[in-house]
């Protein structure tokens, strides 16, 4: 099968290598279409606990082409459509036995620490299989719902809270309805101008888009008049662009006794300042969101109920051959989902 195939950080290659054997309790997919995001270029540098050598790709869609021995027949059959829970952790570690799964010592990632699906053929374990009806393209959006499902549950929005979201790519677009679904009654996207803002508008994610200017002294009188216009700030502010210089900003936008969420990716290097008075003086609490664990029925329910809306973010799709494309892509801002099909 085909896969891409990285030997070290930055160094990969398109190449065949051989179609994963599945053992007892895994399943054999064959891979319809995987998403790409901002984790995929870190994994590329090397960071997000990456282990190499690596096929990469963690929002996995595909059709069930071969079931192990130990795999119920009641559960799954040949044919199904089914999206994977990328994650696993090793239920024997200090957190994990403090019911904190997320926190594994062992944490491993189907394309992160583990070959994923960037590839023709993956395998999973069946207990990390949920079969869809979503459209197989759509399908790749569960993996980036289950991640906004753990940002909205560590948040812990209390009712008629206002919001403040920083950045509009996918996860933040969904993380932006599941806030207005759960609990907002206000929630303002802030964004650079352009496909990610108009996708926003379009689904009606927010109550308020500000289109931030891309010079930086406009968005600057941009973020001034926001300030102005809410002297008290947000209960929650969410950064989710992973700009270490937003993550800084955000902080003067949490009203007292508010919340800031560092939703992002970041560079391992990236460091911020923050005053430990005005932390202390006004009970700001901050918190971090990590990828998910056990959130994939709830969001594979809220795609397929239509709550949660998701039409015009999958904007870009590359064959395999393509990736270094795929890649270039992402990182020029112009898209707002991309995804690899597998079999093209």
């Amino acid at each position: 099968m085909n896969a891409v195939y990285y030997s070290s950080p930055k160094q990969f290659e398109v190449k065949e290598v051989p179609i994963p054997e599945p053992s007892d309790e895994e399943v054999l997919l064959k891979v319809s279409y995987c998403g790409l995001c901002g984790t995929d270029c870190h994994i590329h540098d090397g960071e997000f606990i990456a282990k190499f050598p690596l096929i990469p790709g963690h929002e996995v869609v595909g059709t069930i082409v071969r079931l192990g021995s130990a795999v119920p027949g009641d559960k799954f059959k040949i044919g199904d459509l089914c999206v994977a829970d990328n994650g696993s952790s090793c239920d024997k570690c200090f957190f994990c036995r403090r019911g904190k799964s997320l926190l594994c010592e062992d944490f491993r990632s189907k394309g992160v620490t583990m070959d994923g699906g960037f590839a023709e053929y993956v395998t999973f374990n069946h207990a990390k299989l949920y079969r869809t009806t979503l459209p197989p393209q759509s399908a790749t959006l569960v993996e980036p719902t289950a991640c906004a499902i753990h940002g909205a549950d560590r948040v812990r929005l209390n009712v008629g809270d206002e919001v403040l979201i920083c950045g509009a790519g996918p996860t933040g677009l969904i993380l932006a309805q599941l806030l207005r679904l759960n609990g907002a009654q206000r929630l303002v996207v802030a964004a650079p101008k352009g496909p990610k803002t108009e996708v926003a508008k379009k689904l009606g994610v927010a109550d308020s888009i500000i289109e931030l200017s891309r010079d930086p002294s406009d968005a600057s009188k941009q973020w001034d008049l926001l300030k102005t216009e809410n002297p008290y700030g947000f209960d929650v502010v969410v950064e989710a662009t992973g700009s270490p210089a937003l993550a800084q900003s955000a902080l003067s936008f949490v009203r007292r006794g508010g919340t800031l969420l560092v939703y992002g990716v970041y560079d391992e290097k990236a460091r911020v300042e923050w005053s430990p008075g005005r932390i202390f003086g006004d009970e700001i609490t901050i918190i971090g969101s990590f990828a998910q664990t056990h959130c994939f029925p709830r969001a594979v329910q809220y795609l397929e109920s239509g709550k949660i809306k998701t039409e015009g973010m999958i904007t870009d799709v590359f064959k395999l051959a393509d990736y270094q494309a795929a890649l270039d892509r992402i990182k020029s801002k112009g898209a707002v989902k991309v995804i690899i099909d597998a079999q093209g």
